[in-house]
């Protein structure tokens, strides 16, 4: 509870200091309100707290808690240079990612479903605005009607899931629906289709296939730190309170569910894969890159074992940091050249070693190379379901994976062995940290995973 009160106290702070035009003020406020936030969640650890009822600060809450504020830390200090280029209103960006940033940490650590729905909507309501801060951009506000629109479609269908979850059960508590499926002789017949409606909302929430149509328009047209922020924090809160729901009290209808599931994750498997194979644009492909890993990360639920959560939360970090290296060297790109095709990453390595060096082991661990996070999140998530002989899914799975190789290796051709303008990026010192900080990590974690592996 001390972590979403500090989180929502900056954020008002950090509201309070902009009405006096303290720009310089607001990152420093900012990283303080986080560490803090951030020292609460070990301070935390092995407590497994309930708060009235509604909210559990368990282990698994505060790993992802954890992640999703160091995620959203490293986020901030990409954005100094970059407000002060874009916009005026440089405290309502804070504010409003401070505030989805209180609504995800509701989402990991929800006991009552009505929390959910609660942690969802502030995360959302923010990330609609954001999506569309920009109003003199087209594709921002493109953007974000397209995003306000199946993001509403896809609450309904959430809401709908939990009202019948609620006639069959008379509770909106985890641990209650979890007891009435464990002891009741015959299950409701409209607690049926409530599952598949949650799973769909949800779906719709992490961008997986059929329900991704909203992902490539969305992370293209909103601006770049936007996108970072929603492709990686936003992603990993999403798949953790799926996780929380599916792995924990649905888990005893995991026959029922678990069909429909495969059929989303061979469809997010393939349809990101291939669709990211045609594109010629840097951020596009990330867009759809983004949508194949939530299909690698629904594996973790398609064979539930006690290891699952630490699966996906190995996965979510390897994929946060990766993809955070690959946002922050797109935004440093398109500062300078004002594109983000692949063009302009050609011949990058000339002028500048370090960020190209940095953008290839994000790229290395995106595609699972070993020694990189990448690897072993894809090797936990393969092994899961191989353990109950599941090789026709694992084979398809490594097929898209090597789909893969082609989209990532293209960018490492492209800025090592290809000639370009040889532009030279002025990086400033924070995106020197937050890059050698993401790489450190993905190489720590590729190397030594056992350091959170078996941290739930």
């Amino acid at each position: 509870m001390n972590i979403i009160i500090t989180i929502s106290i900056t954020a008002f702070i950090v509201l309070y200091a902009g009405l006096f035009k303290a720009n310089k003020a607001l990152l420093p406020l900012t990283v303080v309100g986080l560490l803090t936030a951030l020292g609460f969640t070990f301070c935390a650890w092995n407590g497994n707290a309930v708060h009235f009822g509604m909210m559990q600060t368990d282990n698994f809450a505060l790993a992802f808690s954890g992640i999703c504020i160091i995620g959203t830390l490293l986020i901030f200090l990409l954005t100094q240079n970059y407000f002060h280029a874009k916009s005026d209103n440089i405290a309502e960006y804070y504010t409003l990612i401070l505030f989805a940033l209180a609504g995800m940490i509701m989402m990991v650590s929800y006991k009552n479903m009505a929390m959910l729905f609660v942690g969802l909507e502030i995360m959302s309501v923010s990330l609609y605005i954001l999506a569309g801060i920009r109003k003199k951009d087209f594709a921002s506000n493109e953007a974000s009607l397209k995003y306000f629109l199946m993001g509403a479609f896809s609450t309904g269908f959430l809401l709908f899931g939990i009202t019948l979850i609620y006639g069959a059960t008379g509770s909106f508590d985890l641990d209650k629906i979890q007891a009435y499926l464990v002891n009741s002789q015959a299950i409701s017949p409209i607690f049926y289709p409530g599952v598949i409606l949650m799973m769909i909302g949800l779906s719709f929430k992490v961008g997986a296939a059929p329900f991704h149509f909203w992902t490539p328009d969305v992370y293209e047209g909103a601006p770049s730190l936007i996108t970072t922020f929603m492709s990686t924090v936003v992603k990993t809160a999403g798949f953790a309170a799926f996780l929380r729901l599916f792995a924990g009290a649905l888990a005893p209808l995991h026959d029922f569910w678990v069909a429909p599931l495969m059929v989303i994750v061979c469809l997010t498997l393939f349809i990101g894969n291939v669709t990211a194979l045609f594109q010629k644009n840097f951020k596009r492909m990330l867009a759809y890159s983004s949508i194949s890993h939530a299909g690698y990360l629904l594996f973790s639920l398609i064979v539930l074992t006690k290891n699952s959560e630490n699966n996906v939360l190995v996965y979510a970090a390897a994929y946060t940091f990766a993809s955070i290296i690959a946002f922050a060297v797109l935004i440093l790109v398109k500062q300078k050249t004002g594109s983000d095709s692949f063009e302009s990453f050609n011949g990058l390595a000339k002028r500048n070693p370090l960020i190209a060096l940095c953008l290839t082991v994000a790229m290395l661990s995106l595609a699972g190379i070993p020694l990189t996070a990448g690897f072993i999140g894809k090797y936990l998530m393969f092994l899961n379901v191989m353990t109950e002989y599941k090789t026709l899914l694992v084979a398809f799975a490594i097929l898209n994976a090597l789909v893969g190789f082609y989209y990532y290796f293209r960018v490492i051709v492209a800025m090592w062995f290809k000639d370009g303008a040889e532009t030279e990026l002025s990086a400033p010192v924070q995106y020197k940290v937050v890059l050698l900080v993401s790489v450190a990590i993905t190489l720590i974690l590729g190397i030594y995973p056992a350091i959170i592996l078996n941290l739930i």
